[in-house]
């Protein structure tokens, strides 16, 4: 009892001081694991564990092989949630970089990788093999929040953030393929009946999944299982398919599930998002539990094995050879930069996958009497650790000195997708800043995907908002939902991720009417409100600019837009195009010359009036040029 609460116990804290410090969760929870572990034996009174995983006659929490049990369901729910993530069209949209990295680098890494631990620790091709396939994986557990902390340009953030997810099951899925082979092989040495074994595992891997993700889609469509039954039903599902397609070819459980799992996250699917927001809860869980566990079960005697100056080389030759080669050789003839291939090279930390199913096969090779299997799970976690450290450490730091972190971020993130919203978001993006709308209504959102915006449907206090959308280079936060509480929370939650340029929300109508209380982060002006900026774009769904030609003259305007209802500031447009967001305490701006007032409504009449004067202009030059040319 006392060990099994500890592990929750450690694992829950070990999530919040990963949370709490933008680290890999998996940094903390391995080291947790070690020091309750192998490392317990060196200070503990009668040189044991703390948390035994497997019972050996005195204490431990498994018996025989039932470690090996729950290690492989637990392996099953997380990568059957990794294959939910898993979009046919991401793989389509990405650009030819990411497509190289989760192809020709994973070539690149799993034949250098098995190259290079084969001659530098002398194991065995079969092992040397399994272990290239585990290290190609990433992931983005271990990437998002290294990026998190680092202002990155949008492309190098775009190539690590989706090249980790993309590989995560791709990844997952190409180690279990060659660990089936090369375990058929074990057995039968190349024999025949191998490769009808490893055929078994991909007939029944591949059926057992599309057969009943399809079924159990038709009946979630159907709504034959009642919502508050959605998620559990879906997880008795997912274990009864890895067991079953286990039965019929020892081993196909995993891959089983990882086809489950992407043919649902490809289809639409009532709830979900429920369904998936429950299967992450249940995966951070299942992670903080087993990694504490796997890291526990290593014996002081295997981490002797890689305690030498080999593992340095190994190390070396994997992070500063075997990635920068892959990345190099993916982005040929690409649009990127020397340094920022060196950036993307120097980041590619392996994660929980890598770590959970180097020990679930270690464990069962090791069982087998295979040779050289005891070096698996210590060498993975080796590599792991190491990379989940250096990455952490060194990240930001790095992209300083090869200059790829950006100064100043200038996209923009508008919370709240109305008619308003969406006009002020094509004008942006139409001035070159990179716009991202959220909103949690589907409609709106479909509106401003039509009006060719990145738009998505997402939950402003989703914890994981970052983890899912590409805000590596956003610098403001602009709130403009008709909730005030909502505005002001969103501000309070986010203004030190999205909002170090500035924070603006729209104001409430209480604040509309004491102008004299306006709030520092305050939107456009202190008489518009949600429902007077809804209503001005549905009339007038235009935005305008009109120079400016001193301090006075900007202040003259922003008198004509305080009188005139059907016109509001929004923006003032520099001289070298930058765009300066207009708060609703409008009168504190200091304007420069050849700037411009941009704004939303019908056409300011000076404006109208000199714009009329330019275009009789423009006819009489072009009278005259055409009078020219008769004569």
């Amino acid at each position: 009892m006392f060990e099994l609460a500890a592990i929750i116990i450690l694992g829950i804290i070990a999530q919040w001081v990963a949370w709490r410090f933008k680290i890999p969760a998996i940094l903390p929870l391995i080291l947790i694991g070690l020091i309750v572990g192998p490392l317990a034996t060196l200070y503990t009174d009668d040189g044991s564990k703390i948390i035994e995983p497997v019972w050996n006659g005195e204490n431990g929490l498994f018996p025989g092989e039932s470690l090996y049990y729950f290690v492989s369901l637990a392996i099953g729910v997380i990568l059957f949630e990794g294959g939910l993530t898993l979009k046919r069209g991401e793989i389509f949209n990405v650009s030819n970089v990411i497509v190289k990295l989760i192809s020709i680098a994973v070539i690149i890494t799993f034949v250098g990788a098995g190259i290079a631990v084969h001659f530098i620790f002398g194991l065995s091709w079969k092992i040397s093999l399994l272990f290239s396939a585990l290290v190609i994986v990433t992931g983005p557990t271990v990437i998002t929040p290294i990026l998190r902390n680092i202002p990155l340009k949008r492309d190098v953030s775009a190539i690590l953030k989706w090249e980790g997810i993309l590989i995560d099951p791709i990844g997952a899925l190409f180690a279990v393929l060659v660990f089936e082979f090369i375990n058929a092989k074990a057995g039968a040495e190349y024999s025949s009946k191998a490769l009808i074994d490893f055929g078994k595992v991909i007939l029944f891997g591949f059926s057992f999944g599309f057969t009943f993700a399809r079924g159990l889609i038709y009946v979630i469509k159907k709504k034959i299982i009642p919502h508050y039954l959605l998620n559990v039903v879906t997880l008795a599902v997912v274990l009864g398919v890895f067991v079953l397609a286990d039965t019929f070819a020892h081993e196909s459980g995993l891959l089983a599930v990882v086809v489950m799992g992407v043919i649902m996250g490809n289809t639409d699917l009532p709830n979900f998002k429920d369904l998936l927001y429950f299967k992450e809860s249940l995966s951070v869980l299942l992670i903080s539990i087993l990694f504490i566990l796997l890291a526990a079960n290593i014996n002081y005697e295997d981490l002797l094995l890689v305690y030498n100056i080999k593992s340095l080389y190994l190390f070396l030759v994997i992070v500063f050879l075997i990635r920068p080669l892959g990345v190099f050789l993916s982005s040929i003839n690409s649009n990127l930069a020397l340094n920022e291939k060196m950036f993307i090279s120097w980041v590619g930390p392996r994660g929980i996958v890598a770590a959970g199913i180097a020990s679930l096969f270690g464990i069962k090779l090791a069982n087998k009497g295979v040779q050289d299997a005891e070096y698996i799970t210590p060498l993975v976690f080796l590599i792991v650790l190491g990379t989940v450290l250096l990455n952490a450490t060194t990240a930001r730091p790095f992209a300083k000195l090869v200059g790829v972190f950006l100064r100043n971020s200038s996209g923009v993130l508008i919370v709240g997708s109305s008619s308003f919203s969406r006009i002020i978001a094509k004008y942006l993006k139409e001035n070159n800043r990179h716009v991202v709308v959220i909103d949690n209504n589907q409609s709106n959102i479909e509106e401003a995907k039509k009006m060719g915006l990145d738009a998505f449907t997402a939950d402003i206090f989703s914890d994981d908002l970052q983890d899912n959308l590409e805000l590596s280079d956003i610098g403001y936060l602009m709130a403009l939902t008709g909730n005030t509480s909502i505005n002001k929370r969103a501000i309070e939650n986010f203004q030190k991720e999205f909002g170090e340029n500035g924070t603006f929300r729209v104001i409430s109508p209480e604040e509309m009417n004491d102008p004299e209380n306006n709030p520092d982060d305050g939107l456009f002006s202190h008489t518009d409100d949600y429902i007077k900026l809804v209503n001005l774009s549905r009339r007038y769904p235009e935005i305008h600019e009109t120079e400016i030609n001193s301090q006075q003259h900007y202040e003259g305007l922003i008198e004509i837009t305080k009188a005139d209802p059907d016109v509001i500031p929004i923006f003032i447009k520099t001289k070298d195009g930058n765009l300066e967001i207009i708060p609703s305490d409008s009168d504190e701006i200091d304007v420069e010359e050849d700037c411009k007032l941009v704004y939303m409504g019908k056409e300011i009449e000076s404006a109208k009036s000199k714009k009329i004067t330019q275009e009789d202009s423009l006819k009489e030059e072009d009278q005259i040029k055409e009078s020219d040319t008769s004569d």
